[in-house]
């Protein structure tokens, strides 16, 4: 597990797509409640995130583990980043 100062939130996204608008502010509260910084990617700059992810987005993960898709709600989102955190998601 990454140490305190290094635990980020990665936010898969794409340019101009609505829900991942939508979704940052989400995002972004339930990261800074859970300690963690937000890591925003554009998966059209990864082929291999457009093959795995292509219309599934916006997703959140954290170590790898998919946590959120679609519509983002803060409250869920920071309980699964903190379940991570403490180690009881994996």
């Amino acid at each position: 597990m990454a140490s305190l100062n290094q635990f980020s939130v990665e936010f898969l996204v794409r340019s101009g797509c609505h829900l991942c608008d939508e979704a940052a502010p989400a995002v972004r509260l339930a990261a800074r409640m859970a300690g963690a910084v937000v890591k925003t990617v554009d998966i059209d700059s990864h082929d291999s995130l457009v093959s795995v992810y292509g219309l599934r987005i916006p997703v959140v993960r954290v170590e790898g583990i998919d946590l959120a898709e679609g519509t983002v709600r803060t409250f869920d989102l920071w309980r699964r980043i903190m379940r991570v955190r403490l180690g009881s998601l994996r």
